[in-house]
């Protein structure tokens, strides 16, 4: 009998939990309906910048004062081994220490994990950004005189609408206390409307310097001020040739085959979206970890994703196979982010174990430098390409979205930007690598034109940007030759013995 009662007591208790489990999966489906965790962050930080304008009118904060360092902001998300973003905002660092000097400038930058971010903008103070940062950004900007905002996905829902939020956060408070609000080399895509909402209503007053003409006419729809601009990745200086060279040798490479670096990430598993159930799950229980990104966000998941990124996968490996059987190659799989990692894993199992170089565990230096010496790069990275051509090795794109297509298009070589759902992905893959192949000069021709027409874009946004200066702080100490009178080259950073080469071949 007593064991009876027992089991009949487990039972019961098990139903209930059952059913109120039931209940609280019920709850949190009303809530999410109602309070997504998008708007909550969204309608936050609007708050935060309204309260940063009527804070101004009693508290100035932190205000210029001739004969003291101007003190910036560089609001981006580094610190997550994403080595695109690291690049960009290195150059965006390195191109204002240039423009003002250290003597007249105190650089902040804002780090998602300092230690993964260690090492990296020389000079630089470096900021932890806490995942829930609306309060962070609000008394943040208080205390400088200007914001920098980094992200080259500056305003798209297609990636993670926090993200853009943290933008217009930072933008949005810096020009509700009048001070510096500059995006540096940004893109606008298709963004969700609360997000289309927040940029119209608090960017007004900013300027952002794009880096395509779809994003200055997306904005301007918007009452956003724009300027033509670029990347800011072209100036940068990779490691050594050498350490390139013993990097791939240890990866089995023979040092006399061509290589071919590919660079594939998930694309079907943006955006990044929140999930407050999901969330508390994943704390409780570790369920859902294959699509956790962060806090209470998760990537987009199930069947579906995965038959794609297989299908994804498959075609890449397939078109490799199929080139490398008639040209004689070394494959390298480059993960340009820590997040690439699985994918690279997947696509090199594809092809029979082909080794793997992840920037979780390779710094930006050497990861840049690799792809500099490889021979032909594939990639559905923008920053893989962007960051290769420098030296003008030859490449095409495997593309998710409007930035590969239109950086080809840039390059004037349309027909080497692929669709990551092209239904024949193998044979297309195929047909461009063998096109890079035996077009190489070609290729690297155009390659190199397009380098130093980005170089010059980015000398003149270092031009406007010394204008803007000048306007808002008539008494900061410029040098007389810098601004939109001078020289588009005299607005660059330090460039490296290859850089120059290539602006006195085709400048």
């Amino acid at each position: 009998m007593v064991r009876e009662r027992d089991e009949t007591d487990i039972e019961g208790r098990a139903s209930v939990w059952s059913d109120l489990w039931s209940r609280a999966r019920d709850v949190a489906d009303r809530v999410k309906r109602t309070v997504d965790a998008d708007t909550a962050l969204q309608t936050s930080m609007a708050g935060l910048i309204e309260l940063a304008a009527t804070r101004y009118a009693l508290d100035p904060g932190s205000q210029y004062r001739p004969g003291r360092p101007l003190r910036l902001l560089f609001a981006g998300y580094s610190g997550t081994r994403n080595t695109g973003a690291d690049v960009r905002v290195e150059e965006m660092i390195r191109q204002v220490r240039h423009l003002l000097t250290d003597e007249h400038c105190e650089l902040f930058v804002t780090t998602i994990d300092p230690a993964r971010s260690q090492g990296y903008f020389r000079a630089v103070t470096q900021l932890e950004l806490p995942q829930i940062f609306p309060r962070f950004v609000f008394e943040t900007v208080h205390q400088m005189h200007g914001v920098i905002a980094c992200e080259g996905s500056m305003f798209k829902s297609k990636f993670a609408n926090a993200l853009s939020t943290y933008m217009v956060g930072a933008l949005g408070c810096a020009t509700a206390e009048n001070k510096v609000a500059v995006g540096w080399g940004g893109e606008a895509g298709a963004m969700d409307d609360s997000l289309r909402w927040l940029v119209e209503r608090y960017c007004s007053d900013a300027l952002v310097m794009c880096r395509n003409p779809e994003s200055r006419e997306l904005l301007d729809t918007l009452g956003v001020p724009t300027e033509a601009g670029t990347d800011t990745a072209w100036t940068f200086s990779a490691g050594p040739e050498e350490r390139a060279r013993a990097d791939l040798a240890a990866l089995g490479w023979d040092g006399r085959a061509p290589v071919l670096a590919v660079c594939p990430i998930n694309p079907f598993w943006w955006p990044v979206k929140p999930d407050v159930l999901k969330g508390a799950v994943h704390a409780l229980t570790g369920a859902h970890a294959e699509a956790h990104y962060k806090s209470v966000y998760f990537h987009a998941s199930g069947p579906e994703v995965r038959r794609k990124q297989a299908t994804y996968l498959d075609g890449l490996a397939e078109g490799i196979e199929a080139f490398r059987q008639r040209r004689d190659c070394f494959v390298v799989v480059v993960g340009m982010e820590a997040l690439d990692r699985e994918a690279c894993e997947g696509l090199a199992e594809r092809l029979g174990g082909a080794p793997v170089l992840v920037s979780d565990e390779v710094d930006m230096y050497r990861m840049v430098a690799v792809l500099r010496a490889s021979a032909m790069v594939l990639s559905s990275r923008y920053h893989a390409i962007v960051c290769s051509m420098p030296a003008r090795v030859p490449s095409a794109g495997v593309t998710m979205d409007e930035r590969i297509r239109n950086l080809m298009a840039d390059r004037r070589s349309p027909e080497l930007a692929l669709e990551v759902d092209d239904p024949h992905l193998a044979e297309s893959v195929t047909r461009v690598l063998h096109t890079l192949n035996r077009e190489a000069e070609r290729v690297a021709d155009g390659i190199g034109r397009c380098v130093v027409d980005n170089l010059v874009r980015m000398g003149c946004m270092g031009q406007v940007f010394v204008d803007h200066l000048r306007e808002l702080h008539p008494d900061l100490p410029l040098r007389p030759d810098l601004g939109r009178s001078g020289d588009p080259w005299a607005h660059l950073p330090t460039l490296s013995a290859e850089t120059e080469r290539l602006a006195e071949r085709y400048g």
